[in-house]
């Protein structure tokens, strides 16, 4: 029988309230998912009032002041600030971005942080990413070839180059993949819109001489046809990329080779 209430152990509650310095006139607040799995309780949301006229302007700032002034158990990823690590990935205010690229000034009244939807979390903010990068492993992210390693670096042309621009930015930050419904649904067996986006990086490469076998590999009813191009992936990439575009890409390579 379909379940569609959540099991009462993930039902999230009100959790405790961190008030803002007394004098505080610029306050922002935030309420952020809360959960470990050291004491057994049910997720919460804590609420925390920051005096933004001591703070940064994104959100990655205010959760570092956070953690710095006023609850150091609070749990999350960063790493450069600058949107290219990929590593503070969250969802924050309905929508999976990165905390150090996204402006608190975009989101109106109280800001509501959660993990990335439908992954394992290890604590708080930290999902648990072993499945997407066990996949990526599946892929060979690297280029294959067979003939003689020239002397020098394999040389490509200026047009065979400019078809892998939207492809190698991809940080693998997995917002995409997390807000994918094939992939909450299919996660396991489904690569999922980042994983095929780097896949089909490989495939346009024209260093790369093991297209075949890649393609092998994906002609598969869930690694790559569970993509309904539903168009998430596309809207939340904090790259701008489009991996629907990249999925459609294989599927047209597929076909090709049959034809």
């Amino acid at each position: 029988m379909a379940e569609f209430t959540l099991p009462a152990n993930s039902k999230i509650g009100t959790g405790e309230t961190y008030k803002a310095p007394g004098g505080a006139k610029n306050i922002k607040t935030f309420k952020i998912y809360r959960w470990t799995p050291d004491d057994g309780k049910n997720p919460s949301l804590d609420t925390y009032e920051v005096d933004m006229d001591t703070c940064g302007p994104m959100v990655l700032d205010a959760l570092i002041k956070i953690k710095n002034e006023m609850d150091s158990s609070l749990t999350f990823r960063r790493s450069c600030r600058e949107g290219v690590c990929g590593s503070c990935a969250m969802n924050i205010d309905g929508t999976n971005t990165l905390a150090c690229t996204k402006y608190i000034a975009d989101v109106k009244g109280d800001i509501k942080i959660y993990p990335l939807p439908h992954m394992p979390v290890v604590r708080d903010l930290v999902p648990d990413l072993t499945v997407p990068y066990a996949q990526l492993s599946t892929i060979e992210p690297w280029i294959k070839t067979t003939t003689q390693p020239p002397t020098r670096e394999r040389l490509q042309s200026p047009e065979e180059r400019a078809k892998l621009d939207g492809l190698w930015e991809c940080i693998l930050c997995f917002c995409c993949s997390t807000s994918c419904p094939s992939y909450w649904w299919n996660g396991e067996r489904y690569l999922g819109p980042a994983i095929l986006l780097h896949a089909y990086r490989w495939l346009a490469d024209s260093r790369d001489e093991a297209k075949g076998e890649r393609l092998d590999q994906l002609e598969d009813p869930f690694r790559l046809y569970r993509c309904h191009t539903i168009m998430n992936c596309a809207q939340v990439c904090p790259k701008g990329l489009n991996p629907a575009k990249a999925i459609g890409e294989i599927k047209k390579m597929l076909v090709d080779r049959v034809v």
